[in-house]
């Protein structure tokens, strides 16, 4: 694959960790609704509305991992133990779930769609971000990444998540400042000519970008992924 080299415009942007005392506030979902919410869901759904409460529509990329797997993974313990599947379990149960949720609860009707890439899967979330904006820059763009760790049943998996949600809201019209991001290869790894940190995951390099407006690079089994921050326009 060709090196990679592009900027977002970011209007605004918002995380929730996954070891946050508080349960996201995710009132804005109907009751009935948000009893059936898993933890990662309403994750999500915090930071999405975190970034897009005041805009009547917003495109949204929704990007994990691993997504409801451990909702999956309860339903397949039930169909081994010859328990019936709840019909509600196996809906919410898809790698989008979040956001046909945060679509009916806003009546919005822009599109949506999910990205799953293993290690690199906020990575190409965000270029998928990226080309969505610079093809239609009429309206903003609503990048929202969530994760967490698989069940142990899965085994050792290799350069595992960090748990959390983080959203981020493409949007040049209102922009804070600029998300530089680059992908090279390691037969042309020139990201090293950057001072930059250095971090376990994508999403810890990405929000530490973000918070300290510092490069921060990612090293993964063919690749680095390299961030940067520009103030303003």
């Amino acid at each position: 694959m060709p090196d990679l080299h592009w900027t977002i415009p970011v209007a605004r942007w918002s995380f929730w960790p996954a070891t946050a005392t508080a349960t996201p506030d995710v009132s804005f979902v109907a009751p009935m609704a948000r009893r059936r919410l898993s933890a990662l869901s309403r994750a999500a759904l915090q930071v999405a509305f975190d970034c897009a409460s005041t805009l009547p529509a917003v495109r949204v990329v929704f990007a994990s991992r691993h997504g409801e797997l451990r909702r999956t993974t309860g339903i397949l313990c039930d169909i081994g133990a010859g328990e019936p599947v709840s019909p509600t379990s196996f809906s919410l149960s898809v790698l989008n779930a979040m956001t046909g949720v945060f679509g009916i609860e806003r009546g919005d009707r822009a599109p949506a769609s999910a990205v799953s890439a293993g290690a690199q899967t906020l990575g190409y979330a965000l270029l998928e971000a990226h080309a969505q904006y610079a093809t239609d820059a009429s309206s903003p763009v609503l990048l929202v990444y969530a994760d967490e760790p698989a069940d142990p049943a899965y085994g050792t998996i290799e350069d595992e998540v960090e748990g959390g949600a983080l959203a981020i809201l493409l949007d040049a019209s209102a922009q804070t400042g600029q998300l530089e991001c680059v992908r090279t290869t390691f037969a042309d790894d020139r990201s090293n000519a950057f001072a930059s940190a250095r971090c376990v995951t994508q999403s810890e390099a990405v929000r530490q970008c973000l918070d300290a407006k510092a490069p921060v690079q990612w090293r993964g089994a063919t690749s680095t992924w390299q961030w940067n921050w520009h103030e303003g326009v």
